[in-house]
């Protein structure tokens, strides 16, 4: 970093003493390489242009374009640096025509998925910014274009399979299942009852796999109410679902109604089921005049119904682009309190965690099952679910278990990744588009700055997990649902996300983390003590972002750096030690004598 009151900007960390560099990406290269390339990545062009960096002005560089990346170097130092997925690309644009005489006006405007937005100024002349245009908008939205994602040419070799972190047999069967109230049902197999729901599902005993197909025909998208988490003292469950299809006329399912008591009468230790519904309660109302609508009292006398306020996904995407437009590129010191207000993002955090709060504690200290649902099941209840078992389940805590909540929760229960990010499609104004699971992702860094010690992942591993959210490098977050993975051989043909994460686990390890078994966390989800992440919104601007790492966890990082220097040179003393013994030829040296001569050694 430069020593100069405004800092170079650079979105990597490069160490210029070093012939060869690491990027903050897990990709390494030699000084005398162009670019960075992982395997299977491959470069397709690159041109000189000018980088309007908004920190320091027009940089002089030269821009490469591979089928995975947009890699930018400045001609001259100090180093500024791009590496820029393509995948976080959402719009190109641009910039000036013919007729533009000012300087730098003609180029491109790009406009990022992770809160930046870049701007390169070309000549006129040649074809340049023709050129350019034509390849990222071909790579950038590979989906467009009848291309596959850069995670199907991934070639990239890791020592740990991520496609092995999940089993949805082996998770229920940790919580305990299946048990004399509730089954395992492969009604689903083919996708045939719902093809956004996994193929095994965890339903009441009592219910028939004839009941839950008369269930689904009552429930929006056919997703009916299933088992996410069972508490392993009260036996409360939380199940999730979709709205029930009530429409205007106020229609009712005798066979909806019934499958609910069934699910209040699994728990036996309470009368009332508590159904949560995530909509604002005029929005619930409203979406009766599509057919959809809400559990009422008279069709549900045995359940509670509670609306938890959180908005739905357009709100969400404005209340984003509002935060960015405060944040990228620059902060406005003397509003900024005002403007933070504005956005209303914190207040939609708060929102989903009190959400979260509520259920969590209806099912440990109410001791009450739980209903969660939304219109379709897909967002909101998501959050609300996976940030409750996050509280109650200390498992979920660890790296492994928030891999698999991750996996169980939103891949493999229907969030609609694709839409809500728009992998590999050009539309940028497409109304699908949504930051639902960085809200999860969002609450949940909340909840590690509130309680430090009780996550063994750290602050890098969720921002390693919401670049990768976009990045398209591996086939985690691709398509809508499981059925369309399947389809498409995601887990035979692309990587997985955990795969890089967990071959080099100590990276996104929490120095601090002290492992407690059944204790719930509850947050305090109050406007005060909800802090912006700053070392995520903020961090490519670099008056703001945090300069320096936590001299705690610089020093673990030492620490295991230094341990893995003594491992290695242990293996390797053993590797001589053995080459020694093998090509003795004296045979009368005792089994004793060779371990003592092994021994000297260490």
């Amino acid at each position: 970093m430069a020593s100069s009151s405004t800092p170079k900007y650079n979105s990597n960390s490069l160490e210029s003493s070093s012939t060869k560099r690491t990027l903050n990406d897990g990709t390494s290269w030699e000084q005398n390489e162009e670019i960075p390339r992982l395997p299977g990545e491959t470069r397709v062009t690159d041109k000189d242009v000018i980088y309007m960096c908004p920190f320091n002005g027009p940089v002089k560089g030269r821009v490469y374009i591979t089928n995975y990346r947009l890699y930018l170097r400045s001609e001259n130092d100090p180093l500024v640096v791009l590496n820029v997925p393509l995948g976080v690309i959402s719009r190109i644009e641009k910039m000036g025509g013919a007729s533009s005489r000012g300087e730098n006006s003609y180029g491109l405007d790009i406009t990022c998925k992770d809160m930046r937005n870049l701007r390169f100024a070309l000549k006129q002349e040649g074809h340049s910014r023709r050129d350019i245009f034509e390849v990222l908008t071909k790579y950038a939205f590979p989906q467009s274009h009848n291309l596959l994602f850069f995670a199907f040419s991934n070639e990239e070799k890791f020592s740990e399979n991520g496609w092995m972190v999940y089993n949805p047999m082996s998770e229920y069967r940790r919580q305990g299942l299946p048990n004399d109230r509730w089954r395992v049902t492969f009604i689903n197999e083919h996708y045939s009852l719902c093809d956004t729901y996994p193929s095994l599902l965890v339903v009441p005993y009592n219910a028939t796999d004839e009941d839950l197909k008369k269930v689904a025909a009552f429930r929006s998208r056919n997703r009916i109410p299933v088992l996410s988490w069972i508490h392993p003292e009260t036996q409360a469950v939380i199940m999730r679902c979709s709205q029930p299809l009530v429409g205007m006329s106020g229609k009712r399912n005798k066979d909806d109604e019934r499958y609910l008591d069934i699910i209040r009468e699994a728990n036996g230790q309470i009368s009332k089921l508590t159904i949560y519904d995530a909509r604002p309660s005029v929005n619930a109302v409203a979406n009766k005049a599509t057919g959809g609508g809400y559990e009422g009292e008279d069709a549900y006398p045995n359940a509670e119904l509670f609306f938890l306020d959180i908005h739905n996904i357009h709100v969400m995407r404005e209340s984003l682009k509002k935060l960015k437009d405060i944040v990228y590129p620059n902060v406005e010191e003397s509003h900024w309190l005002s403007s933070l207000e504005s956005t209303h993002w914190l207040e939609h955090i708060k929102l989903v965690l009190t959400g979260a709060i509520q259920v969590a504690d209806k099912v440990s200290s109410g001791r009450s099952s739980v209903v969660v649902h939304c219109s379709d099941g897909w967002d909101r209840t998501a959050q609300l679910t996976a940030l409750a078992m996050l509280m109650l389940d200390s498992y979920y805590r660890t790296i492994e278990g928030f891999e698999v909540l991750v996996q169980k929760e939103w891949i493999s229960f229907g969030h609609k990744f694709a839409s809500r990010i728009g992998h590999g499609d050009k539309n940028h104004a497409d109304a699908d588009r949504s930051p639902i699971f960085l809200q999860f992702i969002d609450c949940v860094w909340q909840m590690s700055k509130q309680f430090p010690t009780a996550f063994e992942f750290n602050e890098q591993f969720l921002i390693t997990i919401l670049d990768h959210l976009y990045s398209c490098r591996f086939g985690t977050f691709l398509y809508n649902s499981e059925s369309l993975r399947e389809k498409e051989k995601v887990a035979e043909k692309t990587l997985s996300l955990w795969s890089l994460i967990n071959s080099e686990k100590s990276k996104y390890t929490n120095p601090f983390y002290t492992k407690e078994l059944n204790r719930a966390l509850y947050p305090v989800a109050s406007m005060r003590h909800l802090e912006l992440w700053v070392n995520y919104y903020i961090r490519w601007n670099p008056r703001i972002r945090q300069q320096q790492p936590n001299p705690v966890e610089q020093r673990y990082m030492e620490l295991l750096a230094l341990r893995d220097d003594y491992v290695r040179r242990l293996e390797e003393l053993q590797i001589t030690n053995n080459s020694k013994v093998s090509n003795s030829s004296s045979s009368s040296a005792s089994p004793s004598q060779i371990m003592s001569q092994v021994q000297t050694h260490f």
